[in-house]
């Protein structure tokens, strides 16, 4: 299967380059992890832009009669030489974007869905990046999204903060404490549907999970 990168690599550090792929991969790949990619990556249709691909985990996820292709945005190659396996397998075709989300390489209006999963929690301006979605998506285009962020109970959210900058260090910018379907709502999308709750099993202030479907608003 033909792949391309259509922009330039951005000159990430050797840990981002070379042990945080392995890091982050184990821990999106899990069991419970994947069964609430589930949820919402199948939904996917048309052309798709697929924010922080990553090692490609999604890939088995698609519904390739539903799906025309995807693009893949990463900025990490340690990431795009991992996802090469998973892509290899599946019948959809992948074209690489290797710029950060805050700059989509993609016209207005050329995307009909987007699924974003475990990486707007590490998107360093989250709010331009949503708003480039907002931009690339056709009016009436779908945001599939499983995110993980701030939790509801307070005394959750005090050790997010306490532990969100150290968190952050260790995982490649990722956030613990970012409220994610207000920041979704606030960036011109109305939320269809969405659940929220811990994963059994793992550190509360690391596992409150929200998985829904958002739409762009005219």
């Amino acid at each position: 299967m033909q792949m391309l990168i259509i922009t330039e690599d951005l000159p990430l550090s050797f840990y981002e380059n070379n042990i945080l792929p392995h890091i982050i991969n184990c821990a999106c790949s899990s069991s419970v992890i994947m069964e609430l990619r589930q949820k919402v990556v199948p939904l996917a249709y048309g052309n798709v832009l697929e924010i922080g691909m990553g090692s490609a985990v999604n890939m088995d996820l698609y519904n390739p009669t539903k799906v025309d292709m995807i693009w893949g945005l990463e900025p990490s190659l340690g990431m795009r030489k991992k996802a090469m396996k998973n892509i290899a397998k599946s019948p959809i075709h992948v074209e690489w974007l290797s710029l950060p989300c805050e700059r989509i390489a993609l016209d207005d209006h050329s995307v009909d869905s987007v699924v974003l999963t475990y990486t707007l929690c590490t998107i360093p301006d989250w709010r331009v990046a949503m708003l480039q979605i907002h931009r690339v998506l056709k009016t009436g285009g779908k945001v599939f999204f499983c995110e993980h962020g701030q939790a509801p109970d307070d005394s959750i959210k005090k050790w997010q903060n306490r532990l969100n900058r150290v968190w952050g260090n260790a995982f490649g910018g990722c956030n613990l404490n970012r409220p994610m379907i207000e920041n979704i709502q606030s960036c011109g999308f109305t939320i269809d549907w969405f659940e929220s709750n811990y994963i059994k099993g793992m550190p509360k202030f690391a596992s409150y999970i929200s998985v829904g479907v958002a739409t762009k608003n005219t």
